[in-house]
């Protein structure tokens, strides 16, 4: 198993910092590492998502959607042909802090399988997290600013 973890501290409120997770149409426009999301984030459903990792090969799969909490967390699996071959568990999760005005980001992927040592480019992934998170960052604390 490999696991990478990126936090972000944002000055935006969780349900702000959501909004801007779930706005898959607007990904191409401001999100360096997952260019495309098409889908509805709802449990049972299929995603089909694009990524591309700084410096490495872009790809598209399909994960199943496994967890939705709004405002909380957003999760899904994806899987790599077959069961236990390359299996990714995807996770946001948003956390309140500063009595809800400020939310902590956790992006994190859990790998297994036996194609992950020969598969994964962990510093790759872990500079698209780095990214996607600076990138919700400023688009949800832009968005929270004009809200005031």
């Amino acid at each position: 198993m490999n696991q990478i973890e990126v936090f972000e501290e944002i000055d935006a409120p969780p349900d702000v910092v959501w909004d801007v997770l779930l706005e898959f149409d607007s990904y191409p426009e401001w999100n360096p590492f997952v260019r495309a999301i098409d889908g509805t984030p709802s449990e049972g459903e299929r995603l089909r998502v694009r990524i591309e990792p700084p410096g490495a090969r872009a790809m598209t799969f399909t994960p199943e959607v496994v967890a939705v909490e709004e405002n909380r967390r957003l999760v899904w699996l994806g899987r790599l042909v077959v069961p236990f071959a390359f299996d990714g568990y995807h996770e946001f999760h948003l956390e309140p802090i500063d009595d809800g005005e400020r939310t902590r980001l956790l992006h994190r992927e859990t790998f297994r399988g036996a194609l992950v040592p020969v598969l994964l480019d962990a510093d790759a992934i872990e500079a698209g997290f780095g990214a996607m998170n600076a990138a919700v960052k400023a688009r949800s604390e832009a968005r929270a600013s004009t809200a005031e």
